[in-house]
């Protein structure tokens, strides 16, 4: 089954291994960079469904709040993201801690296949 992947930025890089590890596994992934939300909702409705069909699990992976993303990922997505303030580490340290990571959106895709 395929699954489209999102991520605005940094976490791009993080979206793409995952989509290699999920392929050597066998299961597809679209990954979508959308670094303006703005932009995206000013198209037209049959682009938008081009980028986010019906249909296909979504995940997507924020380093920062998760709040915008439920509107693409929907109920039976998985929005992956950081939902507090108060983090004090290296960033690596914290993006790793709060499931920012290949391995975490692997995982995360693997159930959604699942269900």
């Amino acid at each position: 089954m395929a699954k489209t992947l999102c991520g605005t930025g940094s976490e791009v890089s993080v979206v793409l291994k995952a989509a290699e590890e999920l392929k050597a596994a066998g299961i597809l992934a679209t990954v979508i960079s959308m670094p303006s939300f703005k932009i995206f909702e000013e198209q037209d409705e049959a682009y938008k469904a081009s980028i986010f069909p019906d249909g296909v699990p979504k995940i997507s992976v924020e380093a920062g709040a998760t709040m915008g993303w439920w509107k693409y990922v929907g109920r039976h997505g998985a929005a992956i993201g950081i939902d507090r303030f108060g983090a004090s580490s290296p960033g690596p340290i914290v993006l790793e801690k709060f499931g920012i990571s290949v391995a975490n959106v692997v995982e995360h895709a693997k159930k959604l296949v699942k269900k």
